[in-house]
Parts: structure tokens; sequence; C-alpha cells
């Protein structure tokens, strides 16, 4: 299973990339794969405020319904709008196309290192 480096994640198994004043966030391979085939991808509106460990969308797949976790505090700038029209690109590319949504950050929750997540899903 794959968890770059670069990555912050969550133990709720969000991932986020700093890109400075933004963040991109989707969800790990993990979870996609613990989900099964993502049918159906309900992001926040661009402009929404999403608060750090609140629920700010759900990930529904052919198993069950699972809420994304906003891991930061801040505004939501953009949503991969492919992600919506296209859920299975979550699954097959989580870390890459499957992006779900970039927000402006104004407060950072609780993360993990690529290492601590690993830790965190292997016990």
């Amino acid at each position: 299973m794959s968890l770059p480096a670069n990555l912050s994640y969550t133990e709720e198994h969000e991932w986020i990339e700093d890109r400075g004043e933004i963040v991109r966030i989707g969800i790990t391979e993990h979870a996609a794969s613990a989900l099964g085939d993502i049918v159906f991808v309900q992001l926040p509106d661009t402009g929404d405020k999403i608060e750090s460990g609140q629920a700010c969308g759900e990930l529904e797949s052919t198993k069950s319904v699972s809420d994304l976790f906003a891991p930061v505090t801040g505004e939501v700038v953009t949503i991969n709008e492919s992600a919506v029209d296209d859920p299975a690109v979550v699954n097959s590319d989580p870390y890459g196309e499957g992006w779900l949504i970039e927000v402006r950050v104004s407060e950072t929750g609780a993360t993990l290192t690529a290492q601590q997540y690993a830790d965190l899903i292997n016990e």
C-alpha cells in the first residue's frame, strides 16, 4: 500500500498535501480500499467554511457510506469535479487524480507522518 512521505495523514484516513496557503485533501489508499468501489462523492461547495474534525462530505460505496472529515479549518477554494463526476477515480488514484478538495487553511488539526499512519493502520 502506498503512503507518500510528502503528505500528512489523519486518524480518520484523510491525507493533506501542503501547497503553502492552500492544502489539497483526499482519502488514503487504505480508506479507499476498505470502502470498496466508491459510487458517489458529496463534497462541500466552494466558499464553504469547514472545521477540523467535523464531517464535511460523504463517500458512498457499494458497501457503505462514510463521512469525509475535515483535517483542517478553513475555506473550501476548489472541489475536484472529476471525482464527483467519476467517483471511481478515488479508488484508482487516491493520491493523484482522486483528490477531493482544496482549502485555504486558518488552522490545522492533528496530523500524522506517513510512518505514524502506517503504524496506525497496521495495529
